[in-house]
């Protein structure tokens, strides 16, 4: 009997092209789908709740994937580990209903960026953190980080090449926290557009150089234009940290 499994997958992105499947490049899908396959004896097809660029990690993405198995639906994680590579692992699998979609239910999601901010790199952190070496204002950062909370139109913070029409979006929390040498801009809204967490963690790095002024943030989100804002971050700082849906915590 056919069945629906969802998936919450953790990855070290660095090695990978993103999460969607590219002809003969690497990519997290593509290694969901070759060990999911092998498991099952089926042809496999993940759907992705979130389609990660390359370089990006997760914590808690989620997949689903349809299969007549008789492996138990809380068991899947356990096998599955055995048969993807050490930079993959599924954290938690179960059944859901057969018309369960990832990407069609109401959620939220958190990211989280972090930025090494010292006078010298560190190797050990180069493949998860972005390296700042001017000092940071976090009193600047958090005061811009208060303008973006709110529902805006984002425009002026995805790539130029998004093609999505509704750019409005709701960021419902904004932290910017330092531990040590580490920067973390912690971000949970309603839905991201296209380099919009890179952009946004850009902009306030810029504020907290001397190089953007708090004030001008509500000028930049009405400008909805991408020159106004700061700079796309690198991918290695970014990490999906979580997908909550809500519809199923009611």
């Amino acid at each position: 009997m056919m069945k629906r499994i969802k998936l919450v997958v953790a990855y070290d992105g660095t090695n990978y092209c993103g999460w969607q499947v590219q002809p003969e490049l690497p990519t997290i899908e593509g290694e969901l789908n070759k060990a999911l396959s092998q498991l099952t004896k089926e042809t496999i097809t993940v759907i992705g709740a979130s389609r990660t660029d390359a370089g990006v990690h997760a914590k808690g993405n989620v997949a689903v994937f349809d299969t007549e198995s008789t492996i138990p639906p809380e068991r899947f994680l356990y096998a599955v580990n055995s048969l993807l590579p050490e930079d993959i692992v599924v954290v938690d699998s179960c059944e859901v209903p057969a018309d369960w979609h990832p990407r069609h239910c109401n959620t939220e999601k958190t990211y989280e960026y972090r930025a090494l901010n010292r006078k010298l790199p560190d190797p050990m952190r180069r493949r998860d953190t972005y390296f700042v070496s001017f000092p940071m204002d976090m009193d600047r950062m958090k005061k811009a980080a208060e303008y973006l909370k709110g529902t805006h139109d984002f425009k002026s913070f995805c790539n130029v090449h998004t093609q999505v029409e509704d750019t409005v979006r709701t960021i419902y929390d904004l932290e910017v926290l330092r531990e040590e040498d580490i920067l973390t801009f912690r971000v949970r809204g309603n839905g991201f557009l296209y380099n919009m967490v890179r952009i946004l963690a850009g902009t306030l790095i810029g504020v907290g150089r001397g190089l953007i002024d708090p004030e001008k943030i509500p000028q930049i989100l009405k400008a909805k234009d991408r020159q106004a804002a700061g700079m796309t971050v690198p991918p290695q700082g970014l990490t999906l940290v979580k997908i909550d849906y809500i519809d199923e915590e009611k």
